[in-house]
């Protein structure tokens, strides 16, 4: 069946390996187009990213005809093979196994944008640890979907 219209709003984090924190400042703007284009080739629309040190945060219009873990799976291996290929941090760069992707309400939308791109300065006050915690607290999902 087509779907004509949708609202498929989705705030995903992707977090590096071990939580190392591989992307520097000076490639974090090359890496977020990177990733705007893949999302943007799936037929979804990027609405903010930052990248910070060891995690990044998107926001997207998802395409229906791509599941969430379609599209993240695309962000995280097309990305890591363009920071590999051009050199982009020290070392093996690598994604965790497993991101998160929370749902976010049109009503939201420009609220979460505006919490995306103030991460730097969200960040002098809070760790990424405590961000997540807090992010899967609110949620509440504890039960993990396989």
């Amino acid at each position: 069946m087509k779907i004509d219209y949708n609202n498929l709003y989705t705030h995903f984090i992707l977090i590096t390996k071990n939580r190392y924190p591989f992307i520097k400042e000076e490639s974090r703007e090359r890496i977020e187009k990177y990733i705007t284009g893949i999302v943007n080739n799936t037929g979804s629309k990027l609405y903010a990213i930052y990248a910070n040190p060891e995690h990044v945060h998107i926001l997207v219009s998802r395409n229906p005809r791509i599941s969430e873990v379609e599209l993240l799976t695309k962000v995280a291996d097309g990305s890591s093979q363009f920071i590999g290929k051009e050199k982009l941090c020290a070392g093996n760069f690598q994604w965790q196994e497993s991101g998160s992707a929370f749902s976010v309400s049109k009503a939201d939308v420009d609220k979460v944008c505006k919490y995306i791109l103030n991460q730097p300065e969200h960040h002098k006050k809070v760790t990424f640890q405590e961000e997540y915690d807090k992010f899967v607290k609110f949620y509440q999902r504890t039960l993990k979907w396989e």
